[in-house]
């Protein structure tokens, strides 16, 4: 079935020229209710291919544009639920074991990657295409005659935050790698990569502009589009990355202000969630909830792709109302064997409503972003304050931590507890940290410290030999 799957994904690629605008049609009307979309546009960039400029007549078309980017994200993507980073990252780290034969999965769990995996070539030409997408948006707007300055701001403001959200994905997984601002497809075709932390500052640079062009913070529109409170929770996750911790802790702080916590631990991921900043809505025909939950809600055994690591399930204290709400267990016909999997998302069936939506950020994150930034700074009463805000709603009484050294382990294990499968996060936390090795090399048995970065898919390399040198280790 796995096998099935990744060719019906290279199918996809191939052809999406063909597909893209059946697939976006059906999209956006899911979206009309935020959207109201009448015209529809494609902003696909073709390699290799020469294409006219995008031109925005009115807030109609740009709208329709921007739904297009949600939809490859959401279906195409490494963000996307159905082979994205949530299961890849989880088998690569310490969240997940992995039991089908698919070859791509297998050499992330084994930690015997390849420069042809077909799943990373797979989200490096998805990102680029979103990126470019986005770029598209930009300079429209910025040359439309048409559209207002509160339009242009918001259409702007969101293909900004997308650009830098994907790049800030992309250099955690490859490290050094190529920013792309333009829709010039000869420069574009001949980038080279910059260095890390170069990529980062030109994140953060598109993501304070995308702050200051957005002007909602409230949840809106089912929190389908992201909006100033998004961006600020990415900003301070880059502030986090980059060690910048006043401004991690000050952003983080911007967000918990305008975001209530979803006090009921079963709901956090309902698609009415108070903690919801941004997510993702189903299609609402072939399906009508996750993908998260039709790939991780284990129905029989055998026949699992996915379970949750011991490693994990021990990571669990006594007591924690998070390991009963969010994990459940299935075992075989025969009584032998159980097996515990995420449950976070339970609907797996087409019902006949949707009752959870893919969620990509939410504002827990941001109280253990301000605990660890505010550890960092030496405000221990400050940083168990927000680390216990997480610990508290899920039944655990307040921390022991206190020192900066204890805290950090506690926000780490704190992480791992209430973001698994969701995203990498687990994984990025360990490679930030730098921790990688003392967490996987005792369970990784192919552990190589170059382990930390993905390799550049050798099929960009030998389109475009400005990406050279490969990532050490491939």
């Amino acid at each position: 079935m796995k096998h099935l799957i990744y060719s019906i994904i290279h199918l996809q690629y191939a052809l999406r020229k063909v597909f893209n605008q059946w697939q976006y049609v059906g999209f956006a009307l899911l979206l009309s209710g935020a959207f109201s979309c009448s015209d529809f546009v494609e902003v696909d960039a073709p390699k290799n291919t020469l294409t006219s400029e995008t031109v925005f007549e009115d807030a109609a078309t740009v709208k329709s544009a921007l739904a297009n980017i949600y939809l490859r994200m959401r279906d195409q993507s490494m963000v996307s639920g159905r082979n994205g980073l949530s299961t890849a990252m989880g088998i690569y780290s310490d969240e997940l074991d992995y039991y089908l034969f698919d070859v791509n999965n297998t050499q992330l769990y084994q930690h015997s990657v390849l420069a042809s995996n077909g799943l990373l070539t797979n989200w490096w030409r998805s990102s680029y295409t979103i990126i470019y997408a986005s770029n598209d948006i930009i300079k429209g707007v910025e040359n439309s005659n048409a559209l207002s300055p509160d339009e242009k701001a918001e259409f702007k403001g969101q293909a900004l935050f997308i650009r830098g959200y994907i790049h800030s994905l992309l250099v955690a997984l490859y490290g050094d790698i190529p920013y792309i601002t333009t829709t010039n497809y000869i420069a574009n075709n001949q980038v080279s990569r910059i260095p890390i932390d170069k990529v980062y500052e030109n994140i953060i640079t598109d993501v304070k502009e995308a702050v200051s062009l957005l002007k909602n913070d409230a949840a809106s529109d089912e929190s389908v589009i992201p909006n100033r409170a998004t961006a600020n929770a990415l900003l301070a996750r880059m502030y986090v990355q980059t060690e910048n911790w006043e401004l991690a802790e000050t952003t983080a702080s911007k967000v918990i202000s305008n975001y209530s916590l979803e006090t009921d631990i079963n709901k956090v991921f309902l698609k009415n969630s108070a903690s919801t900043l941004w997510q993702f809505k189903p299609n609402g025909i072939s399906d009508r909830n996750t993908y998260e939950a039709n790939q991780f809600v284990i129905r029989f055994i055998p026949g699992q792709a996915f379970s949750l690591s011991e490693k994990l399930l021990n990571s669990f204290e006594v007591g924690d109302n998070r390991r009963i709400a969010w994990i459940g267990s299935q075992t075989s016909s025969d009584g032998l064997n159980t097996l515990f999997f995420a449950n976070k998302y339970k609907a797996i069936f087409n019902v006949t409503a949707s009752l959870e939506y893919s969620i990509l950020f939410r504002v827990e994150e941001q109280y253990l972003i301000r605990a660890e930034a505010r550890a960092q700074l030496g405000n221990s009463i400050g940083s168990q304050t927000d680390l216990n805000v997480i610990r508290n709603r899920a039944g655990l009484a307040n921390t022991s931590a206190s020192t900066k050294e204890t805290l950090m382990t506690a926000i780490l294990n704190e992480r791992f507890v209430e973001f698994f499968t969701e995203h990498g996060h687990r994984w990025f936390d360990l490679k930030r940290m730098e921790v990688a090795r003392n967490e996987l090399a005792s369970i990784k048995t192919n552990w190589k410290d170059t382990d930390v970065l993905l390799p550049i898919p050798e099929t960009e390399l030998e389109l475009n030999p400005n990406l050279k040198p490969q990532n050490a280790g491939y």
